[in-house]
């Protein structure tokens, strides 16, 4: 029901900052919540940030805490991910992903193909 394309990846030197967003189609965007993961080469993918359906409520990592800010625009079905004071460590594929706010399962039921980062020291 729901499409997630990422964008905005790149490349960037420590200390710098990048913008990611994901466009949802195909849903009610205010119904779902959403997040961003992240993989990189060779670990798991792990949590790095959600928010709740209405923008209302956000959880980070402790990773990315006071660096990174996620935010929605429910008008633009867009969520977004700003990457400040960044890391080598956070060179990583973005995934964005949406979860129905209704469902009583913590699993994300969409994700979007992902976009690279890539941080230099």
């Amino acid at each position: 029901q729901v499409q997630l394309v990422e964008s905005g990846g790149g490349l960037a030197q420590a200390g710098g900052s990048l913008r990611l967003s994901c466009a949802a189609s195909g849903g009610t965007f205010g119904n779902y919540a959403m997040a961003w993961f992240r993989q990189a080469p060779g670990k798991k993918r792990e949590f790095v940030t959600s928010i709740n359906w209405s923008g209302g409520d956000a959880s980070y990592a402790e990773s990315v805490k006071g660096r990174f800010t996620i935010s929605r625009d429910n008008a633009k079905n867009t969520v977004y991910l700003q990457m400040n004071s960044l890391k080598p460590e956070d060179t990583a594929v973005y995934f964005c992903a949406a979860r129905w706010t209704y469902s009583r399962s913590p699993d994300y039921d969409y994700w979007g193909q992902g976009t690279q980062v890539t941080v230099s020291s």
